[in-house]
């Protein structure tokens, strides 16, 4: 669906080219710009691949090509303007200023190539006294306030299962380059698209900020989307593994009491998820009295809202998320994207590229003759 459509990918670690990959997966042409002398630090992560690169890098820069360049180099940054000029689209990830600094900012892309689409995807945005900062997916979580909503209402918050900071961004960025490339459209001019990574994390609050504005603020362990009523809460079951109940709605409640065998429970759809609370308590000696599987097979399909906590493990081999189509075949690394579409073929793995793989075709096809690009080689340029 994005086939013809050249994406420069000068970002690093995981939320850029978690954006990336989102293109690539759909036919787009994602060139990674990386330095010469070992490329993005993400290809070393462990576990490692027979060969040699990190599974975590496989898995998000699969189907993209490689290209070592060395921006700090006089020759290097003519070479990246001169490809700039066959790009629709330029993502990077470092702090603001940092490409302003190597003369390869946006004003000065825009001269070269005035349909080029710039996004900038950073960790507190383009302006504040944050701007600067170094951060990872924790210090966004907890700035945006998310963090303090994760968690039991007694003892420190809950560090997520996932990076959600670093994802929410990169997501937010990829949306917001074709929002820019469908402008493009009618415009016929490219844009500046600024994405942040705590801009990310607070996207995921519309909930909590609405509450919040309307003087009900939820709180950790305590709101009833947070785990402080009995009829959305995680329970243990009799094997020490774990049961989601969520029946928010009165149909659904009513459904799990009855295949409970505890219509007296009605009415208490809402009481407190507090240690003491009588409701609370006979709830989780009921769901001790079972182990996890009785309890899914039991309440399987009665539309009570009641699914087992499963491992990652399980989750990849069950019956819902196989039904998705995400787990690739076997030997691919990552997930597939979850969306299918009518009228187009569902993403196809191929291998993510070993550093500056295709450096040599990409500057022959602008040009360049072999003597030029072996002598580039020598000197540090590719």
């Amino acid at each position: 669906m994005l086939t013809g459509l050249r994406v420069l990918d000068l970002s690093r670690l995981l939320p850029g080219p978690y954006c990336s990959l989102i293109l690539a997966d759909f036919g787009a042409e994602v060139i990674r710009v990386e330095p010469p002398g070992g490329g993005d630090w993400t290809r070393y992560v462990p576990p490692l691949a027979p060969d040699g690169q990190s599974i975590l890098f496989h898995a998000i820069n699969r189907g993209k090509k490689s290209l070592t360049l060395n921006l700090k180099a006089d020759e290097g940054r003519a070479v990246f303007l001169r490809l700039v000029e066959t790009a629709d689209v330029l993502l990077e990830s470092f702090r603001p200023g940092v490409m302003d600094r190597l003369s390869l900012g946006y004003e000065r892309l825009a001269e070269s190539n005035p349909r080029l689409v710039y996004c900038a995807l950073s960790g507190y945005g383009p302006d504040g006294s944050y701007r600067d900062r170094a951060g990872h997916d924790l210090n966004y979580i907890g700035l945006a306030g998310l963090l303090d909503l994760t968690g039991p209402r007694e003892g420190p918050p809950v560090v997520p299962g996932a990076p959600v900071a670093d994802l929410a961004g990169a997501l937010w960025a990829a949306l917001g380059i074709l929002l820019a490339l469908w402008d493009r459209e009618r415009t016929d001019r490219g844009q500046r698209v600024d994405a942040s990574l705590l801009g990310g994390a607070l996207s995921l609050l519309p909930i909590a900020v609405s509450r919040l504005q309307g003087g009900q603020p939820m709180a950790r362990g305590a709101s009833d989307l947070t785990g402080g009523v009995v009829c959305y809460n995680v329970y243990e079951t009799a094997d020490g593994e774990y049961i989601t109940l969520s029946a928010l709605e009165p149909e659904f409640w009513a459904a799990f009491c009855r295949a409970a065998g505890r219509e007296d429970w009605l009415g208490e759809q809402f009481a407190p998820a507090v240690p003491g609370n009588c409701i609370y308590e006979e709830m989780r000696t009921l769901f001790r009295s079972h182990t996890r599987a009785e309890w899914a097979e039991a309440l399987g399909g009665m539309d009570a809202c009641l699914e087992p906590v499963y491992s990652l493990v399980e989750a990849l081999d069950s019956f819902p998320v196989q039904a998705l189509g995400m787990v690739p075949p076997s030997g691919s690394a990552g997930l597939l994207p979850p969306l299918r579409f009518s009228q187009a073929p569902s993403p196809t793995p191929r291998p993510a590229p070993t550093p500056g793989e295709h450096t040599t075709a990409i500057l022959t096809e602008l040009g360049y003759d072999a003597a030029t690009i072996a002598r580039w080689r020598g000197v540090g340029v590719v």
